[in-house]
């Protein structure tokens, strides 16, 4: 199947980050941590809502790190995907590669956002930003916003440089390759179910979204 060629457009390095409480009429009324681990924290809170202004709105929410996740283009066109093992469903799937953002003491900071994506373009696919890279957002989405505020950060990486002798992931990743794919190829893996994950079908329409104005 002939590849068809992206879109020559100007890309925008504008981050666009995500910040609480801009909407009118929410209050947070009470808050209580019922479980609290380095990867996750469980609070019970009271809102006070737009629909339900007196309050009385129960809810848990778990607090993630926020995340990235990039659709790393090669010069010929073709993306790449890693196959990763994932405990909780035990399943090795193919992903865009993805991380979370691990300095929490710098919330929502654009240069820390930006740092992670290019770390986990180099650790996971063995490629790195070249002299011309380039890393375009494309916003965030929210990965199950009625259970936590977990939010992740879309990059578009591109000007990319393959390093050599690198071992994929992290010792606890357990990625298993890095393989390209054209455009085609990763719509019939989402077509056929064989990529799952929200995080790239999120990048997936973004860019499809993208690509298509």
């Amino acid at each position: 199947m002939a590849q068809k060629e992206s879109k020559t457009r100007q890309p925008s390095l504008e981050l666009d980050l995500f910040q609480e409480g801009l909407e009118p009429g929410w209050r947070r009324l009470r808050s209580e941590t019922v479980f609290d681990h380095r990867y996750l924290r469980l609070e019970e809170i009271e809102y006070a809502t737009p629909a339900h202004p007196e309050g009385g709105v129960h809810w848990i929410v778990a607090r993630r790190k926020s995340a990235i996740a990039l659709a790393p283009e090669l010069a010929d066109g073709r993306f790449l995907l890693i196959r990763q093992e994932r405990m909780p469903v035990e399943l090795t799937l193919w992903e865009f590669p993805a991380g979370q953002i691990d300095e929490v003491a710098q919330k929502e900071d654009p240069a820390v956002i930006r740092a992670t994506a290019a770390k986990e373009l180099e650790e996971e696919t063995g490629y790195q930003l070249g002299a011309e890279g380039r890393l375009e957002p494309l916003g965030y989405f929210f990965s199950s916003q009625g259970f936590t505020d977990e939010h992740v950060y879309l990059f578009h990486a591109t000007g990319l440089k393959k390093l050599e002798n690198v071992t994929l992931g992290a010792e606890s990743e357990m990625i298993h390759e890095a393989k390209a794919f054209t455009w085609a190829e990763i719509g019939q893996l989402i077509a056929r179910n064989e990529i799952r994950d929200g995080n790239s079908l999120a990048l997936y329409a973004r860019m499809a979204a993208r690509r298509a104005i």
